[in-house]
């Protein structure tokens, strides 16, 4: 794996616990999810290329996603090996006394560092044994230093982004040209109705079926 990849998997490692929070009850552990979801964003930092146009986040979430789901499609869990399970305790124990030593949680690429594996391998490991608590610690937990920092709210945000572009590409372009009109260009009904030579009744109709579309495929209900 490239610098550039393991700096993607370091800084963006919460993405994964955000795509966790959409599969909550559904069967499959946390830690499951998880690991499944720390081998997708490793595979999109390997895949990444700056030249797509699209923000990182954009590009990791689907294939983070998709790892998860792909967690129910085969109907059982992640397997890990003995000898990783033996070392992922370990690697518990060193963040642990990091944490101890710098009054926080450590980063990825700190306890990789510390370690002496690299970020990627880091991050599989962690996932081994994350408690179900740790994906939504409070910030007044003393034992929090020694568990996953909380998902700060840039990554969800990340994760309803990436939902969205992905909704939106599955639209037409004229749908996506009247969408783009009346919230990106913050034109009116009427204005936009004359840019696309439709009414402004049938513009406000078809906004509306666009909207609550949307927000089925979000989950917004």
């Amino acid at each position: 794996m490239t610098a550039e990849a393991e700096r993607l998997v370091s800084e963006n490692l919460p993405l994964v616990y955000a795509c966790v929070k959409r599969f909550t009850g559904r069967g499959e552990t946390p830690e499951d999810l998880a690991q499944a979801g720390f081998l997708g964003l490793i595979r999109a930092a390997a895949g990444f290329d700056p030249a797509l146009g699209c923000r990182f986040s954009t590009y990791a979430v689907p294939a983070i996603l998709g790892e998860m789901r792909g967690l129910f499609r085969e109907g059982g869990a992640v397997h890990v090996p003995r000898k990783d399970k033996d070392r992922a305790r370990l690697l518990r124990s060193k963040a642990d006394a990091l944490a101890s030593r710098l009054g926080r949680a450590p980063t990825v690429s700190e306890l990789a560092e510390a370690a002496g594996i690299s970020a990627a391998e880091c991050a599989l490991l962690w996932g081994v044994f994350t408690p179900p608590l740790s994906l939504s610690v409070s910030e007044d937990d003393p034992d929090a230093p020694a568990r996953v920092a909380p998902v700060p709210g840039p990554e969800e945000a990340a994760v309803r982004r990436a939902d969205l572009e992905r909704a939106l590409g599955r639209l037409s372009p004229e749908d996506r040209a009247l969408l783009r009109l009346r919230y990106r260009e913050d034109r009116t009904q009427t204005e936009t109705a004359a840019a696309l030579g439709m009414t402004q009744v049938q513009v406000s109709r078809r906004e509306k079926k666009l909207l609550a579309r949307l927000r089925e495929e979000l989950g917004d209900g």
